[in-house]
């Protein structure tokens, strides 16, 4: 029979596994360590109006993800008003109202973006042109000779934007734009002459971020389109691009606040850079499950935490599959060590190791003497279970009698498994004799304590925790290893004597 489909089943398994794995990484930044730490900002915006003692309702523009930054999450403070989050064609907006305010008021909202180099921005499309701009003379003539000379300097959209910008600078300024600027406000301006052109434009609001500062308040940027690409341009100076320390607040070209039913309206804007661990700062977007995302945790925190023991099963299966067919080494019961690992994370190694070899023990000598007994199958290893039960018992009473805390976890201890493992361990000493005991005993041991090991790794943790492909790559490799069909590695002693000749 072919093995092609067999191969083609694990190759389908470990690439699909490692593709989900990269895909998280690169598209959602899940890092591949458990201590990567990441710069998270704590934006704090404080909105004051004072009421007409009236209703009264304030309309706020929010940020989004954008190039650079992720937005995490977001809170508000507002004792006494209504609060809704509004997605609007020109973006998100938060919303508060009430039905009577009195004197001053104020507003609290805090973001938390994350700052992702891999983020991009969305689809933005390009506003519509005004078509309807009037000049008063002489602003008609001076606006119309202005476009007429950074239009001659230019090449394209945006060349003739940054030309236009500079004539307005200081250095560059001449009669007609000192005219223009007597009569109008710079960015407005500056959109109003690009949108005379022909030239799509908007102005947009944005945050300088910088560790510390209170009382800081947005800062307008030009927007300008070309077919579907658009830069960013500061009014001040004419130089195109986004600092990397820009968020952008308000991108759709309206008003950051509107207040009905108030007057003296103002915002300002406080920010702290801290780091996290990486894990924690995008915690809240894994939450957000696709297809392509599945993710835990989207779950409860307690179902989190079971599923978090529960994914390292695997690696614990696939040390006992490494071990048994590669190495030969020989357990008690296939899968018994890795339910004792397991045990061993709850207990610690140690503690772990001294309840399991006292338990067994003392099980042995009983499961002895019901040995005498000539009782059933199902009777005798229900006796066993009861035994196991008891001795479990009297050890944690004694140890917390004596103040050895430790002693407590041994109640972690799968008890049926125990039994079981004290029944065939018997059996097997009745049939085979001690040797075969202790050489079973010691190979579910040994595999238990490197399966605690690999099990209790933090970055495997890490990595089975966040990448579910890994589960895929786990499955495709336990499929190849069980279609060997070599020696094992303590089975080549047999040949040591043809060596020796």
């Amino acid at each position: 029979m072919s093995r092609l489909p067999f191969y083609l089943i694990v190759a389908l398994l470990l690439v699909s596994g490692a593709a989900l794995s990269i895909h998280r990484h690169v598209q959602f930044e899940v890092p591949w360590t458990p201590g990567e730490l990441r710069q998270v900002w704590e934006i704090e915006a404080q909105v004051n109006f004072t009421a007409d003692g009236g209703p009264a309702k304030v309309n706020m523009a929010l940020p989004s993800s954008q190039q650079g930054y992720r937005i995490l999450t977001e809170h508000t403070a507002s004792p006494g008003y209504g609060l809704a989050f509004l997605e609007e064609e020109g973006g998100r907006r938060a919303e508060w109202s009430t039905r009577e305010a009195t004197g001053d008021q104020q507003l609290y909202y805090s973001v938390q973006a994350l700052v992702a180099p891999e983020a991009r921005n969305t689809q933005i499309e390009s506003p519509p042109l005004r078509r309807d701009i009037l000049w008063e003379s002489p602003y008609d003539t001076a606006a119309s000779q202005v476009i007429d000379r950074a239009w001659s300097r230019s090449a394209d959209h945006f060349t003739f934007a940054r030309e236009l910008i500079q004539d307005f600078t200081d250095e560059r300024q001449g009669e007609n734009a000192r005219l223009l600027l007597t009569q109008f406000d710079r960015t407005p301006l500056l959109v109003r002459l690009l949108n005379q052109a022909g030239v799509p434009a908007r102005e947009v609001s944005g945050l300088m971020l910088d560790h510390g500062r209170r009382r800081q308040n947005l800062m307008s940027w030009i927007q300008v389109f070309e077919e579907d690409e658009w830069a960013l341009f500061d009014p001040r100076s004419g130089a195109q691009g986004r600092p990397d320390n820009l968020l952008l607040w308000e991108s759709a070209g309206q008003a950051v606040l509107e207040v009905q039913g108030g007057t003296n309206s103002r915002i300002n804007f406080s920010m702290l850079s801290r780091n996290q661990p990486a894990a924690a700062a995008v915690r809240s977007q894994l939450a957000d499950d696709t297809l392509l995302n599945f993710s835990i945790h989207s779950l409860p925190l307690e179902e989190q935490a079971l599923f978090q023991t529960i994914l390292l099963i695997p690696i614990g299966a696939l040390v006992v599959v490494l071990l048994r067919v590669l190495v030969g080494i020989k357990t008690s019961g296939t899968f018994m060590p890795v339910l004792i690992a397991l045990a061993f994370i709850q207990t610690t190694l140690v503690t772990g190791l001294v309840g399991f070899l006292m338990v067994v023990a003392v099980g042995l000598v009983i499961r002895n003497y019901l040995s005498y007994l000539n009782l059933l199958l199902v009777a005798r290893v229900t006796a066993v279970i009861i035994t196991v039960i008891a001795i479990i018992s009297v050890f944690s009473v004694l140890s917390y009698r004596f103040g050895l805390n430790a002693g407590l976890t041994i109640t972690f201890f799968p008890m049926i498994i125990l039994s079981w493992t004290i029944e065939r361990m018997s059996i097997l000493w009745e049939e085979e004799g001690p040797k075969q005991v202790l050489i079973q005993g010691g190979g579910s041991l040994m595999t238990a304590v490197l399966a605690y090991l690999a099990m209790n790794n933090p970055w495997i943790r890490h990595i089975t925790f966040n990448f579910l492909g890994v589960q895929l790559m786990l499955m495709g490799l336990i499929l190849l290893l069980g279609n060997y069909t070599g020696y094992r590695l303590l089975e080549l002693r047999r040949f040591k004597p043809v060596t020796e000749d």
